[in-house]
């Protein structure tokens, strides 16, 4: 095969899954930091709890394990899964934990003098995050989670090995099949690199719009 047919082949079938797997478990892992960064600064020792134990087992343990505990395993206790609600679900649970320590980390750094100026104003609790803390936070936050979204991109390459057909398996089909080596493996950094380049700069103009006029 030539080096545009192999290109074609695997944009063609693997594209479309890869960019489901990393769309969906983008906006999984956002939703999830941010419930798991607030719950662990809760006044509530179990909310505290319960965040603590979700967040240091999904950081604690292989991402590739916890896909093939959701593929596999939940099966043998009536939970079945198609791959491709595992694959979102176990990369959406993984990097949530790692997005709720930036999520809890920028929100600790607004300056207490903020929180005070705040109460001072006789602001709510609610209405001082909504309106001065998660504000400021979040343009703290958007270098890091950009990080963390390219680095979620890379990793939708596992569900491969739960037989889903993203980039990563399409590739390793026409490997098996054509012996192109080079090419397959070549054509697959490329379109990575064209997936994830679009992300990083998006993430650098969103960092830009929200931080003007902010000293």
């Amino acid at each position: 095969m030539s080096t545009y047919e192999i290109f074609v082949s695997l944009a063609k079938v693997g594209l479309k899954v890869t960019l489901q797997v990393t769309f969906s478990a983008a906006v999984l892992a956002l939703v999830l930091g941010v419930i798991s960064g607030l719950a662990r600064m809760s006044k509530h020792k179990m909310v505290r709890f319960i965040s603590s134990v979700y967040i240091e087992i999904f950081r604690g343990t292989s991402l590739l394990v916890q896909l093939f505990w959701m593929y596999f395993v939940l099966p043998m206790i009536g939970i079945r899964l198609s791959a491709l609600t595992a694959g979102i679900l176990a990369i959406g649970l993984n990097f949530g934990a790692y997005c709720s320590e930036i999520v809890r980390s920028a929100i600790q750094a607004v300056p207490s003098g903020q929180t005070e100026a705040c109460i001072a104003l006789n602001m709510t609790k609610t209405q001082r995050m909504r309106r001065v803390i998660i504000p400021q936070a979040f343009v703290m936050m958007i270098p890091n989670l950009g990080n963390q979204l390219i680095e979620l991109l890379k990793s939708t390459s596992l569900v491969s090995m739960i037989t889903l057909t993203d980039l990563t398996y399409q590739a390793n089909i026409l490997n098996a099949t054509t012996f192109e080596t080079t090419k397959v493996y070549s054509m697959l950094l490329i379109l990575y690199f064209i997936i994830g380049l679009p992300l990083s700069k998006g993430m650098k103009l969103l960092e830009q719009k929200v931080s003007e006029g902010r000293v």
